[in-house]
């Protein structure tokens, strides 16, 4: 990856229509999820360019952490978070240190993603919380998942899986639930297509190709109304991604 890139990643990660409203989703899901005392000690991981760390700030102070070195040098350069260069497989604090663990559409990208959930474990408070997203449903894969490096995408039960040793899960759901159909049924055809088969790196990722005012205006109104349903806890039983919060027990 170059500069460039993360300069065209900066943008998308905060105006493209996914984002925005998976974001919203997010953030009001913590703001009924977590407790009424702030501020509170929050960790992220897995940061890109630091948009969720800004947004994470409401709630208190955010120790943010990224991977890929390039990524961290431009965010390091370009956003004011508290950010350090480091694995989500080897996470460099104490034990019970964090109020609230985030990694957001993080661990698919992680062969060891098991221990990758177990280092979050490990830094949470008792009575805290970890918080993932991931995208979900192999048969989705496609070449947005080839370009941005993922491993896997993930079933809910296959992700609960991951946090079932210990603690309780409070909140599990699919998201992008609408766009769930239409995007299944252009990727299965697609791989049927012979197009399917060229690597096209610049249109590879779902979030150039799915993009412009019109899509914006679009599709951001039909996934937005997701976020009202899972503020009720709807639990939405496919979707394009899948949101599991987590609470460590005393």
């Amino acid at each position: 990856m170059n500069q460039e890139y993360y300069k065209q990643y900066y943008h998308i990660e905060r105006e493209h229509w996914w984002f925005v409203v998976r974001n919203q989703i997010i953030i009001n899901h913590l703001k009924q999820t977590l407790p009424a005392q702030r501020p509170l000690k929050i960790l992220n991981v897995g940061v890109a360019t630091g948009h969720s760390s800004e947004l994470l700030g409401v709630f208190g102070g955010v120790k943010s952490v990224e991977y890929d070195l390039e990524c961290y040098a431009f965010t390091k350069a370009n956003v004011p978070i508290d950010l350090i260069q480091g694995s989500i497989l080897e996470l460099p604090f104490d034990d019970e240190t964090y109020d609230l663990v985030c990694a957001f559409d993080v661990i698919e990208h992680v062969e060891e993603h098991q221990l990758a959930v177990d280092e979050m474990k490990r830094v949470c408070k008792p009575n805290g919380l970890v918080c993932v997203t991931v995208p979900a449903f192999m048969f989705l894969w496609n070449q947005h998942d080839d370009v941005n490096h993922h491993v896997r995408r993930y079933t809910m039960a296959g992700l609960g899986e991951l946090f079932k040793k210990s603690g309780k899960i409070v909140f599990s759901s699919y998201f992008n639930f609408w766009l769930f159909f239409p995007i299944a049924f252009f990727r299965l055809l697609s791989k049927l297509l012979p197009l399917h088969q060229q690597k096209i790196e610049d249109a590879g990722s779902d979030f150039t190709v799915m993009n412009g005012p019109v899509f914006q205006k679009i599709f951001g109104r039909i996934f937005k109304t997701e976020d009202w349903l899972i503020q009720k806890k709807i639990k939405l039983f496919v979707g394009v991604s899948a949101l599991l919060t987590w609470q460590k027990t005393k």
